[in-house]
């Protein structure tokens, strides 16, 4: 997410905005835990899987709508 984003401009965002960084990091994390189950690596009822999905989709949306208010700011 953000990967068009230069870091620093990300970094800066994150230290201002602890929420930010929190959606972040959290989106982050189901996105590995999203990989990993897809791969099999790690263990998941598709109930979970789904639910995970859902999470982090809810958490991009969350984060596009703050990084707009950011640009516009």
């Amino acid at each position: 997410m953000f990967e068009t984003q230069q870091k620093d401009h990300i970094d800066a965002v994150m230290k201002a905005n602890p929420e930010f960084r929190r959606l972040y990091q959290r989106h982050r994390e189901l996105d590995s835990k999203v990989h990993d189950a897809e791969l099999g690596v790690l263990p998941a009822h598709d109930n979970r899987l789904q639910h995970w999905k859902a999470e982090k989709l809810q958490l991009k949306e969350r984060l596009t709508r703050m990084w707009s208010e950011v640009g516009n700011a």
